[in-house]
């Protein structure tokens, strides 16, 4: 399923908040690990063990204090914000537990909005969107508003959203949380099947049954990091 190239690679992160004051807090403690591509991976722990802190370091939306991030090959500490702006829409596809979808736009320009960022012309957003509509088996519902659809079709549009740009990175942070157990259970089954088209997964979550419908599981625990059992 994975090849043999990681398109993460962390050595030893570390993130402290307020460092140097009475108020500081160690959030990560040299965290180390390879994700490599086509592979589908649950980072797992409770309320403050630091899987938060490391989701926004994988997701570049911040930097760590010490260590080494490469994604998808690209040493972030070498890029400045609009470098890591660009490497965020090209690299890395985001899926929330909220879906963040815009209520007043349909589906499929909800899907189209990171092409539009991306400068791609108008008939190319188009094609792509429905495609990616049609990947997560959304074709008949482009036209319509969040609000005309259910929980788990608004985080399909969300995944169709964050494959437009056919990122080789998939991030999803607690994406089954706002969901029933049964629709939750489509939203994985949709996981492992992009899983097999050569997506590379990492999903964070709290919740053990959801960790193990992934081939790996990364658990973190006061900052640190470690192979589940």
């Amino acid at each position: 399923m994975s090849s043999g190239t990681p398109v993460i690679q962390a050595e030893g992160l570390r993130k402290v908040y307020s460092e140097g004051t009475p108020a500081e807090v160690v959030a990560l403690r040299g965290v180390s690990f390879d994700i490599r591509h086509g592979e589908f991976v649950a980072i797992i722990g409770p309320s403050g063990s630091g899987k938060s802190t490391l989701m926004n370091l994988i997701g570049c939306l911040d930097t760590p204090s010490a260590g080494r991030y490469l994604c998808d090959g690209v040493d972030v500490a070498s890029l400045d914000a609009a470098g890591l702006a660009r490497l965020r829409l090209e690299k890395i596809g985001f899926v929330f537990q909220g879906f963040h979808l815009l209520s007043r736009m349909s589906a499929l320009d909800n899907v189209m909005l990171p092409l539009t960022y991306a400068g791609v012309p108008p008939s190319e957003r188009r094609e792509r969107g429905l495609r990616a509509l049609h990947e997560v088996g959304l074709d008949d519902r482009a036209s319509h508003r969040p609000t005309e659809l259910s929980g788990g079709q608004q985080q399909r549009v969300a995944i169709a959203r964050a494959l437009i740009n056919h990122p080789p990175i998939l991030l999803a942070d607690e994406p089954t949380g706002a969901l029933d157990s049964r629709t939750g259970e489509e939203i994985l089954k949709l996981f492992k099947r992009l899983q097999s088209g050569g997506h590379t997964i990492v999903l964070i979550t709290h919740d053990p049954e959801v960790a193990a419908r992934a081939d790996r599981v990364l658990a973190m625990h006061d900052g640190e990091l470690k192979e589940a059992a």
